[in-house]
């Protein structure tokens, strides 16, 4: 793990962990300081649900895309992550807030404080925080620290594809060609390059391509690492490795994509903070890197350096991996989740980790699945999306944090 993260998700926890015992519902993301929200007699005038066709989670905030293309978001908004125009500091949007501009969108992915979608003409555009030139529209440092307001990559490329890591960003052309833009320390970005170990210059403002003549079919960008499936259904991961989070076998740092060991070919694969999770072509799901609390779903706390089976053998339609817990949905819809889970951001009723997968409540028919830090979000098969875990981020117009799924409710 990253010393800054480790250090960022330690501080989180105990903030929780505070806020809890003092009955206040939310953190300053500044300070991590307990913080108590507004009140929200907004509640009353929120709107119909809207019907979702998917649902991406960051940190402290939530996104999806409507059955009609519009890309809502909602929770925190301090670095303009919501991309409505607007920048909140300190407080949160409990319910939708439509992402401005007109844009059509097919698909929407978040990192730790930023978010980016593909339009229906494959363009990507990126709003929030942009320190690393995580957004790629060709400015970074604290002089464009954020945008609140979605701006399109630069280099006129069309893009079928888009995943946000923590400070960096994938895409995938339509000719199947990966690039990557943003942080780049660890060599997550794949051009065989580390570049920029001083501040601001820690990456690329622009896209540059991931190295190798691989096609690429999928791709996800994690904490400082990035993985993706090519079109040969074998899985690459390149980047942070301290954990052993891209799966070959050791904990060296790889600046290019390395193929993941065990010669399993993988129809999905998902990158966590430091872990990743992938689902074969035979729909078993397989997960390695950090497991001690549980993210690998093995039944154990052991660490893994190559892909381990999930117990249980389920079937998995597709999986996700949040910062410390992984969740993951069946071919007959049924959501499970493991690991950390001190929110409820496993969505079975309790507060208490698990080894190995536990159903999400509700008896909901699901999807897909995203996890996040401390929520977790889903869309059912009626296209409504349900949240769980911390509050703020869950949509449903408080801050009270969920145990179990809760539906998204309408813009206000």
């Amino acid at each position: 793990m990253k010393p800054q993260i480790r250090h960022i998700t330690h501080r989180l926890a105990s903030c929780l962990t505070m806020s809890l015992a003092a009955g206040a519902l939310g953190c300053d993301q500044e300070n991590f300081a307990p913080s108590t929200p507004e009140s929200s007699p907004e509640l009353a005038a929120a709107s119909a649900p809207l019907s979702f066709v998917q649902v991406s989670t960051g940190t402290f905030h939530s996104c999806g895309v409507t059955t009609e293309g519009r890309a809502y978001c909602w929770g925190a908004n301090d670095k303009g992550q919501l991309g409505d125009g607007t920048t909140f500091i300190n407080t949160s949007r409990t319910t939708p807030s439509e992402v401005i501009g007109g844009h059509r969108f097919r698909h929407v992915s978040l990192g730790y404080e930023h978010s980016c979608g593909v339009t229906l003409d494959d363009r990507v555009f990126c709003w929030g925080m942009n320190f690393f030139g995580q957004l790629g529209n060709g400015t970074q440092g604290s002089d464009h620290f954020s945008v609140a307001v979605p701006a399109e990559v630069v280099g006129g490329r069309r893009f079928r594809q888009v995943r946000a890591g923590y400070s960096h960003t994938c895409a995938i052309t339509r000719t199947n060609v990966a690039f990557c833009w943003g942080e780049n320390i660890y060599g997550q970005l794949g051009n065989g390059t580390t570049v920029g170990s001083a501040t601001p210059d820690r990456g690329s403002a622009r896209p540059v391509r991931v190295l190798g003549d691989i096609q690429w079919r999928q791709l996800s960008g994690g904490g400082e690492h990035t993985c993706g499936v090519s079109q040969t259904d074998q899985v690459y991961c390149w980047g942070l490795n301290e954990n052993g989070q891209l799966g070959i076998g050791s904990t060296v740092n790889r600046t290019r994509p390395v193929p993941v060991s065990g010669g399993r070919q993988f129809r999905q694969v998902e990158a966590g903070g430091h872990h990743t999770c992938g689902v074969t072509t035979g729909n078993l799901a397989y997960c390695w890197g950090l497991n001690f609390n549980g993210a690998l779903g093995d039944g154990t706390t052991a660490q893994r350096l190559t892909p381990g089976a999930v117990a249980g053998l389920r079937r998995f339609d597709n999986v996700t991996a949040g910062d410390l817990h992984s969740c993951g949905v069946t071919l007959t819809g049924r959501g499970f989740c493991w690991g950390r889970n001190e929110t409820g951001q496993l969505g079975d009723g309790t507060r208490n980790n698990r080894l190995t997968p536990v159903a999400v409540g509700g008896s909901l028919v699901l999807t897909q699945i995203s996890a996040g830090l401390f929520h977790s979000c889903g869309v059912t098969t009626g296209d409504r999306a349900y949240c769980w875990g911390s509050g703020g981020a869950i949509g449903d117009g408080t801050f009270t944090p969920r145990l179990t799924p809760v539906p998204v409710v309408g813009p206000m």
